[in-house]
């Protein structure tokens, strides 16, 4: 028997590289001995695509993209008629929300020890275009229940683009398929969020994880750990990434789906943040819900997007802020200018600075969720230009910071 599959590994092989991929990605690919929590975000991520791909391909078999049918199909059809369909459902939407937390605490994984620095800038650019591709989807999906918020809330972010000086008219058309949100909008936000976005998500993570292999994992110590090999070539601080992280990343997938489950069985609307009361009733284009907001994980943008005064009543000055908190992530690995990686050993103020950064997320966060007054927008903006600057002034501070001494071995503190 075991000669047999040996026979069959070595067909195999001999056209398409199986064992090559395996020891290359796992089993000899020697990441840092040193992780520690914040380096299960990565593999939860994966878990939580595969769940949305899978929930996903299943609500596509029941889903309607008809607006005189959509929202009959998930409330209805779905949530009632189909065996477990309100189960499969409540993980396509949990895991929404789950997804963007497990990204937001990874690029934050990122940006504390400094995983945007040579040689890794690559991997950081290809974790932005994730972050965007992400929200896309997200963004696509959100219309599709056809509730109150769905579509108000998809009405005002497509409206953004009319705001675009000379094309934004004809481009917001050109998005919506027609002159108002509709079946021709509901129908290709279908069509990008079921096939043409997930190839492109799915296809942006094997080029993250193939650079990511190429140049080898960070660690909380920012130490390259080729840098010290044995005679064998192999790193002297690394441990093959397979059994060893395979088998501790089944402990973050266990801890998550514990509280993924305890989401989705018990408050799987999480009151009202990961499905928002106005959309259990269907979209009504004459009847506006008293407070339209994006689902919270838009809402520190939003809360951007709103903080920008308008000119001659054009919302345009608040979209290239709310475009340009993001595109200021693709500049991060040239815009710190210290050498060392890990806030483990840079200066004390530095780590109040995002300490900081992450209360004006947070915050900026929340009030999009809330209905403008005067004292919020202060708020809003004051996070707005804290963010901004965090960023924008970082080739300065960087460069005034004092820092400890790096060790030349990983650590295992």
């Amino acid at each position: 028997m075991g000669q047999r599959v040996n026979d069959l590994m070595g067909w195999v092989d001999a056209r398409f590289p199986l064992t090559k991929m395996w020891e290359e990605h796992l089993s000899k690919y020697y990441a840092p001995k040193n992780f520690n929590f914040w380096y299960f975000f990565g593999s939860l991520a994966i878990m939580v695509l595969v769940i949305q791909v899978l929930s996903g391909i299943f609500l596509a078999m029941f889903y309607k993209p008809d607006t005189a049918l959509a929202f009959q199909s998930v409330e209805m059809n779905i949530m009632r008629d189909v065996e477990w369909g309100w189960l499969i459902r409540y993980f396509h939407s949990t895991g929404a929300s789950a997804f963007f937390i497990v990204v937001y605490l990874h690029m934050f994984r990122g940006l504390i020890y400094g995983s945007y620095k040579k040689p890794r800038e690559l991997v950081w650019i290809f974790g932005v275009l994730i972050f965007l591709a992400l929200m896309a989807e997200g963004f696509m999906g959100y219309l599709l229940p056809w509730g109150q918020m769905s579509f108000w809330g998809a009405q005002v972010i497509i409206n953004l683009v009319s705001a675009i000086p000379f094309v934004g008219e004809d481009l917001g058309i050109w998005v919506r398929g027609d002159f108002v949100i509709g079946d021709a909008t509901l129908n290709r936000f279908f069509s990008l969020h079921i096939i043409a976005i997930p190839l492109i998500l799915i296809g942006l993570i094997v080029a993250h994880i193939i650079a990511l292999h190429e140049v080898g994992s960070n660690n909380p110590d920012g130490v390259e750990i080729k840098k010290n090999k044995d005679e064998n070539g192999i790193p002297k601080d690394g441990i093959p990434f397979h059994p060893y992280y395979s088998v501790k990343d089944i402990v973050g997938v266990v801890v998550f789906l514990m509280f993924f489950a305890a989401v989705v069985f018990f408050v799987p609307e999480m009151f009202g943040y990961f499905l928002e009361h106005a959309n259990f009733e269907p979209a009504n284009p004459l009847k506006t819900p008293e407070h339209i907001a994006p689902v919270w994980y838009f809402t520190p943008y939003y809360s951007i997007l709103r903080a920008v005064p308008s000119i001659a009543g054009s919302a345009f000055p608040g979209v290239i802020a709310m475009g340009a908190a993001i595109v200021v992530l693709f500049f991060l690995p040239w815009l710190d200018r210290n050498p060392v990686k890990s806030i483990r050993y840079r200066a004390g103020w530095y780590k109040i600075l995002i300490a900081l950064f992450v209360v004006a997320f947070i915050t900026l966060g929340y009030l999009g969720t809330k209905a403008p007054t005067d004292m919020r927008t202060l708020v809003a903006q004051i996070c707005t230009i804290y963010y901004f600057a965090f960023f924008l002034l970082m080739p300065f501070y960087t460069k005034m910071e004092t820092n400890k001494p790096v060790p030349e071995r990983v650590t295992m503190k």
